[in-house]
């Protein structure tokens, strides 16, 4: 069975365009308009062995605010989309990533349930072109559109490049984690019976 999305989104401010392929080689062709964006959805899907296409023509001359939010709901789209029923998925993750200075733990269960635990606050406004307040608003998209749990708390660091990037790498490797298919689990890995 292929895991495979294809998402469109259209408004006023932006117009989106992505393909997610959960069982992939971390194959990526991202194109946001923001350089540092564009690095951490590669990061994404690098780590996490997704193959994924993304082309975002957003209103980035007011800011990047919308262009970053609505690629969260529409990666959380394509999560959803993707997974299906959930058969057989491990449904929880978790990862604790070092890189250089920072060390970040992201935790995630695909639960239908949305709910996003953020412990961090940048130092520093911008890293590259990315306004760093947007890093929370991405993953609070993604959490409410792929109706996921995930928890970042970052366990050390100083640096605003590494600390932002262990959070999507690590966030990658968790999401791998909870989307493997284990042969022991037959159905819909949850006492209710559906995610």
């Amino acid at each position: 069975m292929e895991r495979l999305a294809n998402i469109t989104r259209d408004t006023k401010e932006t117009q989106i365009s992505l393909e997610l392929n959960i069982d992939g080689e971390g194959n990526a062709t991202i194109d946001t308009g923001i350089g540092f964006f564009n690095h951490m959805l590669g990061a994404f899907t690098k780590h996490g062995l997704f193959d994924m296409n993304c082309k975002c023509d957003g209103d980035i001359e007011v800011d990047g605010h919308h262009t970053v939010e609505d690629t969260g709901i529409v990666l959380g789209e394509a999560i959803r989309q993707a997974l299906g029923e959930k058969d057989g998925i491990r449904r929880f993750g978790n990862y604790v990533l070092p890189m250089d200075d920072a060390l970040v733990l992201c935790a995630l269960d695909l639960s239908g349930r949305p709910y996003l635990a953020f412990d961090y606050d940048f130092d520093v406004p911008m890293v590259g072109e990315l306004d760093t307040q947007l890093i929370k608003e991405f993953f609070m998209a993604v959490s409410y559109s792929a109706m996921m749990n995930i928890h970042i708390k970052v366990l050390a660091g100083k640096n605003a490049h590494h600390i932002a990037e262990a959070m999507f790498k690590a966030f990658a490797k968790a999401l791998d984690e909870a989307t493997t298919i284990d042969p022991r689990i037959k159905g819909v890995p949850s006492t209710k019976g559906v995610l």
